[in-house]
């Protein structure tokens, strides 16, 4: 590697920015927000403008974070992953030891794409998947009325969920006409209830979305789902569709009417443009829409190769989180989309942002000495103004923000009311947002004060549809793994859900044994039999 794999901490800029941080840029003084200021604090790639004079820093703080971006070596390494190198990994311990490879899903473009092999796994599942598309469109495959397939059930959890369901929501606006897509992912019987009980599963397609083949809850609500196709008459093989692991238990022609593969390259939060993603979208906004979806991620993966932070918004976009995350200090980050196509795309990088870099060991499994993830929560806006933004604006917290909007709405209805539309309106709340809680007001009656220097920037694109998709897409996963490589950090594991996952199973076994009639062993796992009894799960003896 040819790298700096030092932390964070150790890097040489790392002292001159903690300096620079005691003094931060006051964004309320007079003429503190220039023109001037507002123009030449703006980097713009990809369809996108980031637009950063919202945030506490000047030229000599940008110049630093472009030497903490150059000493961490942050895009050697982004292009190393791209190449395939073994970037899941914890040096000298136990780990996956795997190649990060989602960039290549979308690296079908080009005639010398980065890793050829990931690429063209990617391309034959593509094939697959236009072949199977066509043959739902032209009624080849249909049900055993011969009609064709109207809704599809999309049964995962985590990034088999989260990603693909922010994506369809997101551009539900271009679905095709006559079909729809829902969404199971919680193992509450009561999601998956709410779902099936509502549609003619005659005419309805299942995709059981699972790498391993093994996934709890997914099983689970697969099951679920199976047995309400049974108890209507119909063969859940005909109406089922895996995308799993190949070899997989789920990778089975007897269960199945057909299968797609997922590989170990790619993790699951980082899956939307997979197969993970791919079928269901493919289904429910057509084979055209999710290629776009595609070259929009890809040109934003080229963008982000980019050295200098002044054109690269996803490196920029991570270092400024640097900035406010360990040199100001705070804690958390809202994400605030001015779009309700993108109500879910926050709790989508919830997972992606919080379990990639929730991390507390470096990549050699020494404890760090410095903070890494942030806490990442938003909604949309302008509903966000009226619930939280009280406490953005004035309360003791400060939460840096990042404004996602669009020029222009996806839909034509809309009128102009007293003067401007519906969307005029939406992009002038988000602004001023901005600049109140950068420049803040001042007022004698201290329960109108506004203290302003609250930290924020905004992210723009002419509209929202499938090419800008993938493009914002792109830009956050790539925000979120060059802020990994600065930090020294494994961006692509996930240890941290283990452990629940083994005491479930322990629960669980304790329910089996009182279930079947059997003695309570009390002696072995005794806080787990007594939390049971505690919550009233178990029946008195």
């Amino acid at each position: 590697m040819t790298w700096n794999t030092t932390g964070l901490d150790e890097l040489p800029v790392y002292e001159k920015l903690m300096k620079l941080a005691r003094n931060p840029f006051d964004l309320t003084a007079p003429g503190a927000l220039s023109p001037e200021r507002i123009s030449n604090y703006k980097a713009s790639a990809a369809g996108f403008d980031l637009l950063y004079s919202t945030q506490r820093l000047d030229d000599s703080v940008v110049n630093g974070l472009q030497q903490l971006a150059d000493q961490s070596g942050a895009v050697d390494q982004f292009l190393a992953m791209k190449r395939g190198a073994v970037m899941n990994r914890i040096e000298g311990h136990a780990s996956e030891n795997r190649q990060v490879l989602h960039t290549a899903c979308r690296d079908i473009f080009s005639d010398t794409p980065y890793n050829s092999e990931a690429t063209q796994q990617a391309r034959q599942q593509l094939e697959k998947l236009k072949v199977f598309l066509e043959q739902l469109d032209s009624g080849e495959i249909a049900n055993e009325r011969g009609e064709a397939f109207t809704e599809y059930v999309n049964i995962g959890i985590g990034g088999s969920d989260l990603g693909p369901r922010a994506l369809y929501l997101a551009l539900s606006a271009y679905a095709q006409k006559n079909r729809r897509v829902h969404f199971i992912s919680n193992v509450d019987p009561d999601d998956g209830a709410a779902v099936l009980q509502n549609l003619d599963l005659a005419r309805t397609l299942v995709g059981v979305v699972s790498k391993s083949g093994s996934t709890l809850e997914t099983l689970t609500n697969e099951e679920v789902a199976r047995a309400a196709f049974a108890a209507a008459g119909l063969n859940p093989r005909d109406h089922f569709v895996a995308v799993t692991g190949q070899g997989s238990p789920m990778d089975d022609p007897q269960k199945y009417l057909r299968s797609f593969y997922m590989f170990d390259s790619i993790g699951g939060r980082y899956s939307a443009t997979s197969m993970v993603g791919a079928v269901m979208l493919g289904f429910g906004l057509g084979y055209d829409a999710f290629i776009e979806i595609l070259r929009g991620a890809n040109e934003m993966d080229r963008a982000a190769e980019k050295r200098d932070i002044r054109n690269n918004p996803a490196l920029l976009l991570a270092v400024l989180g640097i900035w406010n995350h360990n040199f100001l200090g705070h804690q958390t980050v809202a994400v605030l989309p001015y779009s309700q196509g993108l109500l879910r795309f926050p709790a989508h990088l919830q997972q992606c942002d919080m379990e990639s870099n929730g991390k507390s060991v470096n990549r050699k499994g020494e404890k760090v000495l410095h903070k890494t993830g942030p806490i990442v929560w938003g909604e949309p806006g302008t509903n966000g103004q009226h619930a939280f933004y009280q406490l953005l604006h004035q309360g003791t917290t400060v939460v840096p923000a990042e404004f996602i909007g669009f020029r222009h709405g996806q839909y034509t209805m809309d009128l102009e009311i007293e003067g401007t539309t519906s969307q005029q309106k939406l992009i002038a709340n988000l602004l001023a947002q901005s600049l109140a809680l950068a420049s803040g007001r001042k007022d004698e009656n201290p329960n109108r004060l506004f203290a302003g220097n609250r930290p924020s920037s905004i992210l723009l694109a002419d509209k929202l549809e499938p090419h800008t998709m993938g493009g914002l897409l792109a830009l956050y996963e790539a925000k979120i793994v060059l802020q990994g490589f600065i930090w020294n950090i494994n961006s692509f594991d996930q240890e941290g859900v283990q452990l629940g996952k083994v005491l479930a199973g322990r629960f669980l076994e304790h329910m089996r044994i009182v279930h079947q009639g059997g003695a309570r062993d009390t002696d072995k796992h005794p806080q787990s039999w007594a939390m049971l009894e505690a919550a009233g799960i178990l029946p008195e003896d």
